[in-house]
């Protein structure tokens, strides 16, 4: 069922579009910490420790992956706002080639060193293999990866959020049942998480092609279409790019940061590693309705209709400081009930617990702000303005730097985990002031749009 934002009630809109993304990447939370839980339990903390310390490597591989394919998909939604059906269709054409281009690149470029980044990042000893074992399956499967946000992107550019909601779903029950198989049933390690996340990631790809193959055929090139336009190429490349750019670039602090925490110990990265799982799921609302303002406003730039942008901006930021409040008193209550969930009966909690309330309880003082990184940033997109989400990527990495270097000489772990909430406020702050600045440069050039 495709969507047109462009008209009708804009909180409705928004609602709709963001209640399955948020429901999906709950459920994508669940089954990475269905992986993190069966291994804690299987296999026991340190391997746990050794799965945590690959998270920011692994944000870099999908974020790269899920920023590129994301920059490919804005051409779409404004295509579609603008009711041009052929520059859809082409879109979706040009699209996947570059995709299938940059998949052999990230795939051989991840592989060669990742080594070195996990070196860099100061993974302990007594878990490197298995954390290097562990990424490096990831990073071999990310075309499922790629393939995967491709064409939900494609999806919900047309107004479409529940269809990949539906093969996510299926794909975490897989998922779940093969990491059972592969670690109890095969025993085969930490290996096996990471193959039941690649062929679950897999199968979700396949079924989004074959949904949109049967029942989406307005996104299916005709003969004729599937030779990319200059102009088309030039622009996704360029969107695709600055994204993945931005997503790395914030990943590279996110492992600057995960590094501070390393030298505290595979206790500490335990700890931590399931207290940032607890505390993704809660906060999964805020990247929902970022997906949901870069395909809103997407398709209205499209349509050249400011005014319904800067009501969706400003209905989205309330919607978000409400939910912000309750994510963190939520947080504060479940934390303890949930750290149980990912460790053995034998493991001492208590001795986890000050490292994981230190995280969370600094963290939840900066869930607006990071909901603001998202409503904000994903509006830039959505109107093509992707190099100034670059800089909020740079503005993030800078702050998660400082806040790591500090630590690492004061030898500080309450340092070391505020590199999350610096990056927060202060990605926050700028992303907000850039999209008031773009709307009001906007509203006395209208033709600039």
């Amino acid at each position: 069922m495709q969507q047109d934002m462009t008209t009708g009630s804009v909180a409705r809109h928004i609602l709709d579009f963001t209640i399955p993304i948020a429901i999906g990447n709950v459920l994508q939370q669940v089954y990475n910490m269905t992986d993190t839980a069966i291994v804690g339990h299987a296999l026991g903390p340190q391997a746990l420790a050794a799965v945590g310390s690959t998270g920011t490597i692994m944000f870099l591989v999908t974020g790269f992956a899920q920023g590129m394919t994301n920059g490919f998909a804005v051409l779409t939604s404004q295509r579609f706002g603008a009711g041009d059906n052929e520059g859809v269709r082409r879109s979706v054409a040009s699209g996947l080639a570059l995709s299938l281009l940059c998949t052999v690149g990230l795939t051989v470029g991840f592989s060669v060193f990742m080594r070195k980044m996990l070196t860099m990042m100061h993974t302990p000893d007594d878990i490197y293999d298995m954390a290097y074992i562990y990424i490096l399956i990831i990073a071999l499967g990310i075309v499922t990866t790629i393939l995967y946000n491709l064409f939900s992107g494609f999806l919900r550019a047309v107004g479409n959020s529940r269809a990949p909601l539906v093969f996510l779903i299926i794909s975490a029950t897989l998922n779940t049942i093969l990491d059972l198989w592969m670690i109890i049933g095969l025993h085969m390690g930490v290996a096996g998480a990471a193959w039941a996340t690649v062929i679950s990631q897999g199968v979700s790809a396949f079924l989004c092609l074959a949904f949109l193959l049967k029942k989406v055929r307005m996104l299916i090139p005709l003969r004729g279409e599937w030779r990319p336009k200059r102009e088309h190429v030039r622009f996704q490349m360029t969107m695709g790019l600055l994204m993945a750019m931005q997503y790395g670039i914030t990943a590279i602090g996110t492992m600057i940061m995960q590094g501070a925490i390393n030298l505290f110990g595979s206790t500490a990265v335990a700890a931590f590693t399931a207290a940032s799982k607890i505390q993704s799921i809660v906060t999964q609302p805020m990247p929902a309705i970022g997906t949901t303002m870069a395909n809103f406003c997407g398709q209205n730039w499209g349509k050249h209709t400011l005014s319904r942008i800067k009501k969706g901006v400003r209905t989205a930021t309330g919607m978000m400081v409400v939910y912000s409040v309750l994510a963190a008193l939520l947080l504060k209550c479940m934390l303890p009930a949930m750290m149980g969930l990912f460790f053995s009966r034998g493991t001492d909690i208590q001795s986890l617990m000050p490292w994981a309330e230190t995280y969370i309880f600094l963290s939840m003082l900066f869930f607006i702000p990071l909901s603001m990184i998202f409503i904000c940033r994903n509006s830039l997109e959505g109107c093509g303005y992707a190099t100034l989400t670059v800089i909020s990527g740079i503005v993030e990495l800078a702050a998660r730097w400082v806040m790591a270097t500090i630590a690492t000489h004061t030898h500080s772990y309450l340092l070391s985990v505020a590199g999350d909430p610096a990056a927060w406020l202060a990605a926050g702050i700028y992303t907000t002031v850039a999209l008031l600045v773009l709307i009001k440069h906007l509203e006395k050039e209208p033709l600039a749009i």
